[in-house]
């Protein structure tokens, strides 16, 4: 059981699985009123209190990205005017990620003015999920932990028991990603020779490895679009894989996503709930993991101010178990 100065508050963007966290928490979400005025400026007030407390948010930056964090900032600086003793902001989904550097004159980095603007409004800590760039982490100067999901993935992979598997990078990009994948599944890894000429555009040209006969899990932090993957399934149908699943933690699923993986020839798409799905973007062929519980016991051990990386310990010796 929770401390009685835990408090654990929801903005609008994923009230759902606030509500899972809160249910296997055993608590109950502290009370928010977030409406908006006409012009769309947005007001919040915790309606009890939170002096001394440890308070977290769960609010990812999903789309409408820009509305919900300035939804998020807005909590904070409530809750930052109530005397809590400490803020930590859950990101599940941590929007304007993949804008971490310059490629061409004159551009911002906004993955780092958005750190700054958590940072300023009051937050303590920051708890993100398989953030785009990895080293996203370093631009904030507070306590940050970058969760991992590969262990929920692999383990629904292991749990198909299917044989002579490849893991496949959309992008050279994403191969650090593949090669933990592949370790961890004890499978090899090929990558796809995508190019990217502008933003939510991809032309796929060729794959590096040996897919033929396989069956092959494209792994990826972010389906937007779905250019990419689709992409990625045809060119490797037609390098000979026998099927073709899709993994990616954030499911953005911008138009048109959904009719591209509907007329794409990817067997299944697995998500997670980091972003919560409209049900009009519920396909058949869409399955959603839940992060719910490595969410919740990240929270519980953040504020019991326990270590966690004896819980994935303990995940990697259950899933090689599975594996053999």
């Amino acid at each position: 059981m929770l401390k009685n100065h835990f408090k654990l508050i929801s903005g609008t963007a994923n009230k759902k699985l606030a509500e899972e966290v809160a249910k296997i928490l055993k608590v109950p979400l502290t009370p928010v009123e977030i409406k908006k005025f006409h012009d769309g400026e947005i007001y919040c007030r915790v309606l009890e209190s939170v002096r001394g407390c440890d308070v977290f948010i769960i609010q990812p930056t999903s789309p409408d990205a820009s509305l919900n964090l300035m939804e998020l900032l807005i909590m904070v600086d409530a809750l930052k005017r109530s005397s809590p003793d400490k803020i930590t902001a859950v990101i599940p989904y941590y929007g304007y990620c993949r804008q971490d550097k310059k490629t061409k004159p004159r551009e911002p980095i906004t993955a780092k003015l958005v750190a700054n603007m958590i940072e300023v409004a009051g937050v303590s800590r920051v708890i993100t999920f398989d953030l785009h760039v990895a080293q996203v982490q370093g631009f904030f100067d507070i306590p940050s932990d970058n969760l991992e999901v590969i262990p929920l993935f692999a383990e629904y992979i292991a749990s198909k028991k299917l044989k002579n598997v490849v893991v496949v990078s959309p992008d050279a990009g994403g191969a650090a990603r593949a090669r933990e994948f592949g370790k961890v599944l004890h499978a090899p890894i090929a990558i796809v020779d995508k190019r990217r000429p502008e933003p939510n555009v991809a032309e796929v040209h060729n794959i590096i490895g040996d897919v033929k006969g396989k069956t092959a899990f494209i792994v990826d932090d972010i389906i937007d679009t779905a250019g990419s993957i689709t992409g990625a399934a045809n060119i490797l149908m037609k390098f000979g894989a026998k099927d073709v699943y899709a993994l990616a933690t954030h499911p953005v699923l911008s138009n048109p996503a959904i009719e591209r993986i509907q007329s794409s020839l990817i067997k299944e798409v697995i998500v997670t709930n980091t972003i919560e799905i409209p049900e009009v973007k519920r396909l058949s062929r869409l399955r959603v993991i839940s992060i719910a519980p490595l969410l919740a016991e990240t929270v519980k051990r953040t504020h019991e101010g326990l270590p966690m990386g004896i819980v994935y310990e303990e995940m990697y010796k259950n899933l090689e178990k599975k594996l053999k």
